[in-house]
């Protein structure tokens, strides 16, 4: 990885050679402008005001604009005499608990590696000491310009750093926040608690970006000169008029969302189709339906062709106005133990 700067890291009377290198980079898809009539990019010139003219980029430096409008050439010879000691350096100034810096204060992510071999041996005791003490290092640093705040953690092996925003630049939430009295039941955040549970946890090395990859689609047909993927049908919303229902249905859509397919391989975002709460469902209304048709009385048929399922009928208990009937074999056995019976 290219390191975009070279300094040290100042731990009280031991000094650390580093680099700084980026350590996020961005995947966003990037457009350009251009002429809808004939595709042509659109360019923006640098200009001088003063002799309308454009003007080569080695002709162009940096000044400061003051509210009467007056401009103050700065160079970067001026820069380079600043009397700040983080002008090269990470100056490391505390130690404190990873949860005393508030997320809000979160800006750019770099790592800093160790330049060249001396260095090895106090990077190697700065980390461990991290490890160790389980906290954080505050520091100093300039870059761009201007000082900076800095937060310095272990990732593996390495020690990243997180620019931080000064306190000052965060804005309190003054605001925001509902300015409605509104009472919330403990039925209401136990269902809450209920939806936080089953949603549970996940690896998020499987998140992806999908407006991304749907942005890649579109370009791909385009560039192939074919219709672009059409968009499916947004889902159907609308106001929250009884917030426990809305509760309920999202823990019970959630649990069968997280329900692993029979036999499917067992996936850290699960898609939404038929799941086993569902397949189950469907079985118990079938076996249901079948159980009833099984109890439910035949009706009396007045036919004489229906003869035989009033006899089975009998048989099996299910058909009670023939229950106890005697069929035409009972009558011929009855008559003959009549006519042997003694006088």
């Amino acid at each position: 990885m290219r390191s975009i700067w070279n300094g040290a890291i100042s731990f009280g009377l031991v000094s650390i050679p580093i680099k700084l290198v980026n350590a996020t980079e961005s995947h966003a898809i990037s457009f350009r402008q251009i002429h809808t009539e004939d595709n042509g990019r659109i360019r923006y010139r640098k200009v001088c005001e003063v002799e309308d003219r454009e003007v080569a980029q080695a002709e162009i430096g940096k000044a400061y604009e003051d509210a009467d409008g007056t401009i103050v050439p700065i160079t970067d010879e001026d820069l380079s005499h600043l009397p700040i000691p983080t002008a090269r350096t990470i100056e490391i100034v505390a130690f404190v608990p990873a949860e005393k810096i508030d997320p809000l204060q979160m800006d750019a992510a770099y790592y800093l590696a160790a330049s060249g071999a001396p260095a090895a041996k106090p990077y190697t005791l700065l980390r461990e000491a991290l490890k160790r003490s389980n906290k954080v290092a505050i520091a100093k640093f300039a870059l761009r310009g201007r000082e900076r705040l800095g937060m310095l953690r272990v990732v593996g092996d390495a020690i990243a750093m997180h620019a931080l925003l000064w306190p000052d630049e965060v804005r309190a939430p003054e605001g925001v926040a509902p300015d409605v009295d509104v009472t919330v039941r403990d039925k209401e955040l136990d269902l809450a608690d209920a939806l936080m549970d089953t949603l549970g946890e996940v690896e998020m090395a499987d998140l992806h970006d999908e407006y991304r990859e749907a942005l890649e689609e579109v370009i791909a047909a385009k560039a192939a000169g074919e219709a672009p993927p059409q968009a499916p049908a947004p889902a159907s919303g609308g106001k929250v008029l009884d917030l426990m229902a809305a509760l309920e249905n999202s823990v019970r859509a959630a649990r069968e969302s997280r329900e692993p397919a029979a036999g499917a391989e067992v996936r850290s975002l699960p898609g939404r189709r038929s799941t086993p709460k569902e397949t189950g469902t469907r079985k118990s209304t079938s076996t249901t339906r079948k159980s009833a048709a099984a109890k439910a009385p035949a009706r009396k048929s007045t036919s004489k062709s229906s003869e035989p399922a009033k006899k089975s009928a009998a048989r099996s208990g299910t058909a009670k106005s023939d229950a106890g009937k005697p069929d035409a074999g009972e009558k011929a056995a009855k008559k003959s133990a009549t006519r042997k019976r003694p006088a």
